[in-house]
């Protein structure tokens, strides 16, 4: 099985560790790179060595030429080959003809000549030099021609020192390529060891979360990638926490506001009951008993779908499009028109159209033409303006005290003169999750005349595209 075959098999990398794969890209890297420089070494010496002996066999072969003119005018069966290159020991003298004949000095060996050796005779080529093979020996042989036609000079080294001294290297070569391949690998064990210490450490702090649910945040060390992946797993977890205590804090808000109105309900529920067994009640008082309880389940009815919609963090049916606010307002005007049939409401709209869902923006500005109509005392006005993508809702009551403007859009508010009014103090908090779901905001303050102003501002655009 090939390593590339293993590599690509993802289940087979993927189950090792990271420490481990570290490891091995390290060594695979490292042995990679000491192949390649240890080849190339090799490699080059060894075509230094041998352009090292090919000029020097040239350089010879042409002084030897140079210096056989008186022997070759008597030619080379009238006397012996001159003394002088006998003194040369390393090296074998050969005298080639265009004929095929080869002379060499007493004691030579015969060596196989071919056609490179006799076409430098033939002055068919300028030189030779090529690597020859007799019995299991490999010489190098070089050809020059002579200043006599016909004639060639061969001297011929043999490469048994070359191939020694290549052998030795290639094996030392091999040994160190080896030694750093090892050395490669356990740098990379210890890199990966000592490198990864802070994500076994972030790992340890996020498994001890998940089992124990400690939101507490991680210690950060340093200001590498581990430490800014630690800073944003601490957002996390305080975004988490914050999410958790809200949830908290809205099921013992719902416990509480729910609790009102099932005792009451509970309560007429077993008086009428108990009138009935001893013989009932008055008319009247029977009408006044049950519609104070067909009132309680009406808050109660309202009270749990606020609930149902703020608890929920996007839309259910994700339907976006652009909307016409000015038309929205208009529509939740004239429903609120027929719930406070008392009040007078003043309407100026311009139009301005917002990318969002047109149900709960309709939601949102009906909750706030509620909120003014419970408000604003009998016969008053209620004033709406929406101009530049900002709804402005006026309206004659009290206004919000002071104290409690920072928390008149928190879930379940209600100020002490509240209390004693219908509503589950959800409302307003409604208003601000459709705001803050479509890149707008809602502030809360008063108008010249001391009533509520209610300010809802959404991005958008004056045409539709």
């Amino acid at each position: 099985m090939s390593l590339g075959y293993l590599w690509a098999d993802k289940g087979w990398h993927y189950k090792r560790s990271l420490a481990s794969r570290v490891t091995l890209l390290t060594t695979m890297a490292v042995g990679l790179a000491v192949a390649f420089v240890s080849l190339g070494g090799y490699l080059t010496v060894r075509m230094q060595m041998q352009a090292s002996l090919d000029q020097s066999l040239l350089k010879r072969s042409h002084a030897v030429s140079n210096n056989l003119e008186a022997f070759l005018r008597r030619g080379p069966d009238e006397q012996e080959f001159p003394g002088w290159l006998l003194q040369a020991s390393d090296l074998q003298f050969f005298l080639v003809t265009a004929e095929g004949r080869v002379f060499t000095t007493p004691g030579g060996e015969r060596l196989g000549f071919g056609r490179d050796e006799f076409g430098v005779a033939e002055h068919d080529q300028r030189e030779s030099v090529r690597t020859i093979v007799h019995d299991g020996e490999r010489y190098r042989a070089a050809a020059v021609p002579t200043d006599r036609p016909g004639f060639a000079v061969v001297l011929v080294e043999s490469l048994e020192s070359q191939d020694n001294v290549l052998q030795r290297l290639g094996l030392v070569t091999l040994l160190l390529g080896g030694a750093g391949v090892i050395a490669a690998g356990l740098a990379g064990w210890a890199v990966a060891r000592n490198g990864l210490r802070p994500v076994r450490k972030l790992t340890v702090d996020v498994e001890r979360i998940a089992r124990t649910e400690d939101l507490r945040p991680i210690e950060v060390e340093g200001s590498d990638e581990i430490a800014r992946l630690a800073t944003a797993f601490n957002h996390m977890l305080a975004a988490l926490s914050t999410s958790r205590d809200r949830q908290r804090q809205l099921v013992a808000d719902a416990g509480h506001e729910l609790r009102t109105p099932l005792t009451s309900l509970r309560t007429n529920l077993e008086l009428l009951i108990q009138s009935d067994a001893a013989g009932g009640l008055a008319p009247e008082q029977r009408a006044e008993l049950l519609d104070d309880v067909s009132a309680q389940m009406a808050e109660l009815t309202t009270l749990i779908g606020d609930l149902m919609e703020l608890a929920r963090e996007e839309p259910v049916d994700h339907v976006v499009a652009p909307v016409d606010l000015a038309e929205v307002v208009e529509r939740a005007v004239a429903r609120v028109r027929r719930r406070a049939p008392s009040l007078e409401f003043v309407v100026d709209t311009d139009p301005w159209w917002v990318t969002g869902e047109g149900d709960a923006l309709e939601k949102a500005v009906l909750n706030l033409l509620d909120n003014a109509a419970k408000w604003s005392p009998e016969g008053g006005t209620v004033t709406v303006t929406l101009s530049g993508g900002q709804l402005t809702v006026d309206d004659e009551g009290p206004g919000i005290a002071d104290r409690d403007l920072p928390q008149v859009f928190d879930r379940f508010y209600r100020s002490p003169e509240s209390r004693t009014m219908p509503g589950s103090g959800l409302g307003l908090s409604i208003v601000r999750q459709v705001a803050e779901r479509h890149a707008g905001r809602v502030d809360a303050g008063r108008n010249a005349d001391g009533g509520a102003r209610l300010l809802l501002r959404l991005p958008g655009r004056v045409a539709p595209d």
